[in-house]
């Protein structure tokens, strides 16, 4: 458990850090070319859940994407129950980058309304929706996740 804390806590801080300099630094929707044709890095504030879904809903709704944050946030922690004490460190990995991502977006929603996204891959026309460090925590985690869920043996009986 001591694992999991620590490197949530690395993710939650790397995270904020880098939000405050996008924010700093950025101007809002102005793409900043990093890699011509495929990497800029444009600020833009992401009201909706992950790649932008629900980000239409009224202003006032916003608050059912909270809710549904810390409902995914209440999942995780029974899993994380059921896997650390057999998933080794890959769960316990797993899951603390998982828990910092969520509250590093969890503290962009209670302060702006909205989650500070600034990472933008593209190719020609098509951009992939804009993503931040704990964006990119989660997806890592959950992919590792997975993994060590497939890869477990079967449970005894």
């Amino acid at each position: 458990m001591k694992l999991v804390a620590v490197l949530g806590g690395i993710v939650l801080i790397l995270d904020q850090a880098v939000k405050l300099v996008a924010l700093r630094a950025l101007p809002p929707g102005v793409p900043v070319t990093v890699i011509d044709g495929v990497f800029s890095l444009t600020l833009v504030m992401n009201p909706g859940l992950a790649f932008g879904m629900l980000g239409t809903m009224p202003s006032g709704w916003r608050w059912v994407v909270a809710l549904l944050s810390m409902g995914a946030l209440a999942v995780l922690a029974t899993l994380a129950r059921r896997l650390l004490p057999e998933g080794g460190r890959v769960a316990a990995v797993a899951i603390g980058m998982i828990f910092g991502g969520a509250a590093g977006n969890l503290i962009d929603r209670a302060r702006f309304g909205a989650v500070v996204d600034f990472l933008d891959f593209y190719w020609r026309a098509w951009h992939w929706p804009a993503f931040n460090v704990a964006d990119s925590a989660i997806s890592v985690g959950v992919a590792l996740l997975a993994l060590r869920m497939l890869t477990a043996p079967p449970p005894r009986a």
